[in-house]
């Protein structure tokens, strides 16, 4: 159905093969990176030494255990990229966290749902976001039920 009052396309799900328990995205694309921008970090100890423990803003809270569509790069650590588990960051390689100039709020480690292959192209994958302030072996992003949903740039 079409309700062009509302400037909105309506379609009837089960016509369509749409899941009923369709998650909603509250927030997708560069908007997400800029919601995860909001971050300052409160130093404590352990065993180890200084321990930068996350401190995020209202907005990302808000938006935890929600879905939402990120768009980024794959980084393909060597050996580590499993097309199940991977890491993505908002800036290309040469940019990251890892490699370059961005900072730990740029990068968000994702679990997929099915397999995903490799590329060097901007994609695109929804799933529902996880705050991690106390698992210093895990990104401070989390994304679970990762399922690819295209490249985030046509022109590529």
């Amino acid at each position: 159905m079409i309700d062009l009052r509302k400037g909105i396309l309506v379609l009837a799900m089960a016509g369509f093969g749409f899941a009923a328990n369709a998650q909603e995205v509250i927030v997708k694309g560069m908007d997400l990176w800029r919601v995860l921008a909001d971050v300052s970090y409160d130093i404590q100890k352990d065993e180890f030494g200084d321990l930068f423990v996350p401190i995020f803003g209202k907005d990302t809270k808000d938006i935890e255990g929600k879905y939402v569509e990120v768009e980024g790069f794959i980084i393909p650590f060597d050996g580590m990229f499993k097309p199940t588990q991977l890491i993505l960051s908002s800036l290309p390689i040469s940019e990251c966290f890892f490699c370059g100039s961005g900072g730990p709020e740029t990068v968000m480690e994702i679990s997929m749902k099915e397999k995903i292959k490799y590329t060097t192209k901007r994609v695109k994958i929804r799933g529902k976001l996880k705050l991690n302030a106390l698992n210093p072996d895990k990104l401070m992003y989390l994304l679970e039920e990762g399922v690819f949903t295209g490249l985030a740039d046509s022109s590529y």
